[in-house]
């Protein structure tokens, strides 16, 4: 229960254009203030290691109080958070409108942005939050095959690490030889009833992961919305949504890649379209981080309010009568991790409920960080970490003995595969797109 109230988190727009932002000494006063709440509390001690590491250095302190730590340590509890936002939306009780106003990852946002602004940032770090350039790149054809094949070479993984800071056991994605956007084929289906809930045509926006790496879930997501006769085009213009920048402290390049998307998702959103994203981070970073940077852009305000999970949008769509449930095939045992990029957007756990709806299906969920994040546990210093984080889920997902291995962020998946190891056993990792595209057999 919340201290004093029983509001819903709320949160207050992020001030990044005024130079009082980007003051060191106001960010270092404001870290200082936020830090002893945390280290008074310890509630989200189990999250992720950034709250580990500020418990130690309180502990480590000569005061044990958080003015016993030298300020320069801050950037170490920095270093650690990837911006999940789970501590603000599942454990912390003091967020607003609790009048201490404590907005966790938004303070680790403001460091990283104050940071960037005045050091910029590594080549690798660059390089790895620049996924339009490296998708177009690495997607060539032989470029493609030979990237792949280097990918999975221990001896230039060794190098790669050495060069780069790409950690050699890492299992990277590889790069797609067919891009989705290329071999998409517009609908020809007819507008279709408007839902309650949804409107009965959607714009894809496809995200670059699903562009150059695993264009088979886009493909997925369209089969699914052709089966239902729902109406579907694609975002005619598209960059990267944004979120590895943001999750560096980019935000100029933030507002530079906005300014590709915005408007021709707004013209959508005003013509009567739901806007799907197949990743949760992109989902996530046009329904709340555009709009808390730009709060006053109608355009930005115009998308958010269009914009849908995908089962977010089939679980609506089936309280409106409105979705086919002719599943030919049942999936057996799905052990399902929900990311959380898809819990902080607070529409509840709509892949399960879908899931849930396949006869012959039986869903194990697990509800907790697994750790990765999109560039962080690629990283060399955050590997160790981010396997560590994700032990318990590992672990829980095991336990299922599933037939599918499953999470609505792929890389997250990928991640989990590899994290279970030979405990895994027979399970295949599945996109829950997919799954839903097997059930209904098309």
């Amino acid at each position: 229960m919340r201290e004093g109230n029983l509001e819903a988190p709320t949160r207050h727009p992020l001030d990044w254009k005024n130079d009082a932002f980007y003051d060191e000494g106001a960010a270092y006063a404001e870290m200082e203030r936020v830090f002893d709440i945390c280290h008074g509390c310890r509630r989200c001690v189990n999250l992720c290691t950034a709250f580990p590491t500020l418990f130690d250095l309180v502990d480590a302190s000569k005061t044990l109080e958080i003015d016993g730590v030298d300020k320069q340590d801050y950037w170490k509890v920095v270093d650690q958070c990837y911006l999940c936002d789970t501590c603000y939306m599942t454990k912390c009780p003091y967020v607003p409108p609790h009048p201490w106003n404590v907005d966790f990852p938004h303070l680790m946002l403001r460091a990283k942005a104050i940071r960037f602004k005045k050091s910029g940032a590594s080549f690798r770090d660059r390089l790895l939050s620049s996924t339009d350039a490296m998708g177009k790149l690495n997607t060539i054809p032989v470029v493609v095959q030979t990237v792949n094949a280097l990918n999975r070479n221990k001896a230039f993984r060794g190098v790669l690490e050495n060069t780069l800071g790409v950690h050699r056991e890492r299992e990277l994605p590889e790069y797609a030889s067919s891009v989705f956007r290329s071999s998409f084929q517009k609908s020809s289906a007819s507008q279709v009833k408007d839902g309650k809930n949804t409107p009965g045509k959607v714009a894809v926006f496809s995200t670059c992961y699903v562009n150059y790496n695993e264009p088979g879930m886009g493909h997925d997501l369209l089969a699914v919305l052709a089966h239902n006769e729902i109406p579907y085009v694609l975002v005619e213009k598209e960059a990267c949504c944004g979120m590895p920048k943001l999750e560096l402290g980019d935000l100029d390049s933030v507002r530079s890649l906005k300014e590709k998307n915005i408007p021709a998702m707004a013209r959508l959103a005003r013509e009567g379209y739901a806007i799907l994203t197949p990743i949760p981070s992109c989902t996530l970073m046009f329904k709340q981080e555009l709009p808390l940077m730009f709060p006053d852009d109608d355009d930005v305000q115009a998308t958010k309010d269009a914009m849908f999970d995908p089962f977010e949008y089939f679980v609506l769509r089936s309280k409106d009568g409105l979705l086919k449930k002719d599943f030919k095939n049942g999936l057996g045992k799905v052990a399902y991790h929900i990311p959380c990029h898809s819990r902080v957007q607070n529409v509840g756990q709509k892949t399960r409920e879908m899931l849930e709806m396949i006869p012959n299906t039986a869903v194990t969920t697990v509800e907790r960080c697994a750790g990765h994040d999109g560039t962080w546990g690629v990283k060399k210093e955050y590997f160790d970490n981010s396997m560590k984080i994700g032990r318990p889920v590992f672990r829980q997902l095991a336990a299922a003995e599933p037939d599918y291995v499953s999470s609505d962020c792929p890389i997250a998946g990928r991640h989990l595969m590899q994290g279970m190891g030979d405990e895994k056993k027979q399970a295949e990792k599945a996109h829950p797109l997919s799954l839903l595209r097997k059930a209904y057999g098309i």
